[in-house]
């Protein structure tokens, strides 16, 4: 089964750390990445630009408009994911434990599992 394990940010929160605890969180997700590529159960992953740099397209009337993100406001906001296959979903929760996100006061890691998906 596939889970989606979605980084929601806080820049608040980030902001508050010192350079070394956001380098922790850096070598930590480059750790995570090294731990689910040896165990095969790394499927994707992306980073996404912070909302500022994002777009928000609406079709009204059968005309799209293209205004500047972000869609929603709020403190916190989509920063990346990790789409993992695992055997149970223990094992997702047990590898987003694992991930520097889920220890920092204020952010998290949620685990969503995939219940459709279409591949190329």
């Amino acid at each position: 089964m596939k889970y989606l394990l979605v980084l929601n940010i806080n820049p608040d929160v980030l902001s508050a750390l010192t350079e070394d605890e956001q380098q922790a969180i850096f070598s930590g997700h480059e750790k995570f990445l090294a731990t689910v590529t040896e165990s095969g159960e790394f499927h994707s992953t992306v980073a996404l630009a912070e909302p500022a740099k994002s777009a928000v397209v609406k079709v009204r009337d059968g005309v799209p408009a293209v205004t500047d993100g972000p869609f929603l406001e709020s403190k916190e906001f989509l920063a990346g994911y990790y789409l993992l296959e695992c055997e149970t979903p223990e094992r997702a929760y047990e590898l987003a434990a694992q991930i520097p996100d889920a220890s920092i006061e204020g952010l998290g890691v949620e685990v969503r599992e995939v219940i459709h998906e279409v591949g190329l």
